[in-house]
């Protein structure tokens, strides 16, 4: 009995802080409709504010909790709420989650660079207990310890002084009313923007008491991915919570903490549970709980009665240009390309080669993003996954069974692409922000789990991936990967002009509609859901054989590139063929700049991850979004004159394509 007490006990702090940032994801989505993934990035700011305060510079500890959770956690929640969300409130949950998952990228970055230093030591922090060490005795000998006791009196503490403030305080009611609808409340003489902006200050202070408590459990701050890991298993505890009860959230954290508890316990600490099943506990029960709890996939619909009254999204530039502008603009493309080969053949040296061969290769993968977001209208982000089952299952293929690796890189990115449907048969029935993160919690698993099995990344040991006979130079290879590009991007181009693309352009503009006309969502999706996992794992494969090693070390499969995947792709243009491709060489050649003028590489996150932001304002992407007001400029000063011209009476009226593009319309829309 004592060890199965003892064994509750030490999940007990882990389950607190579950709930602490269960109730913060809880709270922020009651009281301003945003499902903040960000929310993990508050809570390692405030972690490092209050490091750098207490330990490097000697601050008390009191004073250095203070500042870092009382007063520097509502004020970046009052920031993200008067500089982003607030201009945000009527948008669609989706154009929110991608904004917020933009900040996840961008600031631990921010932090790194700006509060703790790049390469920095950030090891000793200490808890806000006044004695870390001690230790606490209670029933059947069982103990705990000073911080023990800091996170659970902090969480009880925080829950009551919470609960009373929805019950009795007036601005509780106000807060749960802003949600269900601000422009209502508008009209009820409540200032929404005050009220919202509060719960952003509420929200935060909660996610800089998480990140203040827990802080002291790990060995180092480092660069924050710890905390991400902690948000997915708090995502899970408010997904226990239908997004909607904190008690339930306060429960369902302890819950899964004391399991966790239990687990490290019971389980054999050198057995292949205790390495793999108490790890992928968290992601595990958030997939599980997408799929089957009851209720869940009702809390993110909008209740505004006036949600829905804004214009439908433009359609892509491309289909509202002319013929001139048309031909023009791949004649530009066409000669760019020819330009680029020249020169990587005449001037660049082996570096630059390899980086723009790194570009192609990430184009490739992000054509994946194309296919399932520009089309299919989801967010994935198990996109690095997929890519790492087709770089991993070219290795084991070509070493296990001695193949080819043109032929082993096809049934890679074949089992991908069953890898993917498998996930979407279930996922897509969840839709929006649960269908992403249900493929969060894939990617999560894979990494933590998968990965570190021998059959599947090697285990301690890389993995040899073979060049194509004849390739192995890397002028010859990158040429190689541009021709896989070509096909590619052909293929992406065909699909969306093809059945599959008419019907999920169609099910995007309504899926009642679609579906009364014949068309079976399901089946689209799933189609579009593998096809996407496919050519992420045919990229994967391409990124293999250009390292020619892989292991579970390899970081472009991992999880917290396939966030950056998304947000770089969604930032510029997640929509066509050349935002991709774009974004593919914006991911290696920035970098490159910035370390040419001495800027660090972190800054790369910062750009895209606040890029991201604008997502709500331009969902086509700032690429799109340019593109279609250059066009605009042309047709009107240069395709128009022409078109007067031509009009002058002496015949019929010119009908080129300028004609389907009325600028002030447009020009409105953007």
């Amino acid at each position: 009995m004592s060890n199965f007490i003892a064994y509750i006990l030490l999940g007990l702090p882990f389950g607190c802080v579950f709930a602490l940032i269960a109730i913060g994801l809880v709270l922020t989505y009651k009281t301003s409709g945003v499902f903040n993934l960000a929310f993990g990035a508050q809570a390692f700011a405030a972690a490092a504010v209050y490091y750098v305060l207490h330990v490097r510079h000697g601050w008390p500890t009191v004073p250095a909790a203070v500042l870092a959770i009382v007063v520097f956690s509502p004020l970046i929640g009052l920031i993200l709420e008067l500089a982003i969300f607030r201009h945000m409130r009527t948008a669609s949950p989706l154009a929110k989650m991608v904004a917020s998952l933009g900040l996840l990228v961008a600031v631990p970055q921010m932090v790194v660079l700006w509060l703790i230093g790049v390469g920095k030591p950030t090891f000793g922090v200490r808890g806000i207990w006044w004695d870390d060490t001690a230790v606490y005795h209670f029933f059947f000998d069982t103990t705990l310890s000073g911080k023990d006791m800091a996170v659970i009196v902090s969480t009880v503490l925080a829950v009551l002084v919470l609960g009373a403030l929805f019950k009795w305080a007036p601005i509780g009611l106000r807060m749960r009313a802003v949600v269900e609808s601000p422009r209502m409340t508008e009209l009820s003489g409540i200032n929404a923007d005050r009220v919202s902006a509060f719960s952003w200050m509420l929200s935060s202070l909660f996610a800089g008491l998480a990140g203040v408590l827990i802080a002291p459990y790990f060995a180092s701050l480092g660069t924050g991915q710890d905390f991400i890991t902690l948000l997915v298993a708090a995502i899970a505890v408010a997904a226990f919570a239908r997004l909607r009860s904190i008690p339930m959230a306060l429960l369902g954290g302890i819950l899964l903490g004391v399991i966790q508890g239990l687990l490290q316990g019971y389980l054999p600490p050198g057995s292949l549970l205790a390495q793999y099943l108490k790890p992928a506990l968290p992601f595990a029960a958030l997939f599980l709980l997408l799929l089957f709890w009851p209720g869940l996939r009702t809390a993110l619909q909008s209740k505004d009665p006036l949600a829905g009254v804004d214009p439908p999204v433009l359609p892509p530039a491309a289909a509202d240009r002319g013929r001139g502008m048309t031909i023009a603009t791949r004649t530009f493309g066409i000669g760019v390309g020819i330009v680029m080969f020249v020169l990587a053949f005449t001037v660049m040296n082996d570096h630059w080669i390899g980086v723009f061969t790194q570009g192609v290769i990430f184009s490739v993968i992000f054509l994946s993003i194309t296919v399932i977001t520009g089309m299919g209208g989801q967010i994935s982000l198990a996109q690095a996954a997929f890519a790492g089952i087709g770089g991993y299952g070219t290795a084991q293929l070509v070493q296990v069974f001695n193949l080819p690796v043109l032929p082993t890189m096809l049934l890679a990115a074949l089992l991908a692409g069953v890898v993917g449907a498998l996930l979407a048969i279930p996922t897509l029935r969840l839709g929006g922000i649960f269908l992403s993160l249900g493929t969060l919690a894939f990617a999560l698993v894979f990494s933590t789990v998968f990965v570190q099995l021998g059959w599947v990344a090697g285990g301690a040991h890389a993995l040899n991936v073979p060049r194509p006979g004849g390739l192995a130079n890397d002028k010859p290879f990158l040429v190689y990967c541009v021709v896989v590009l070509i096909i590619v991007s052909f293929l992406v181009i065909l699909v969306r002009k093809g059945t599959t693309g008419r019907y999920l352009d169609a099910l995007s503009g309504s899926e009642t509609a679609a579906q009364s006309i014949g068309i079976d969502p399901r089946r689209s999706k799933i189609v579009a859901f593998a096809l996407s996992a496919a050519i992420a794992g045919l990229g994967g494969s391409l990124l293999a054989q250009f390292y020619t090693t892989v292991s579970a070390a390899t970081v472009e499969y991992t999880y917290v590139y396939g966030l950056f995947f998304v947000v770089i792709v969604v930032t510029l243009s997640a929509r066509t063929v050349e935002g991709a491709i774009n974004a593919g060489l914006s991911l290696v050649i920035i970098p490159e700049i910035l370390n040419f003028f001495g800027l660090p590489y972190g800054l790369t996150f910062i750009l895209f991850g606040l890029g991201a932001i604008t997502y709500a304002r331009h969902p086509e992407g700032i690429l799109e979004s340019q593109k279609r007001r250059s066009m605009e400029f042309l047709e009107k000063h240069v395709f128009r004159t022409k078109k007067a011209t031509a009009d002058d009476g002496s015949g019929p009226p010119s009908t080129n394509g300028a004609d389907r593009v009325p600028v002030a319309t447009t020009g409105a829309a953007d």
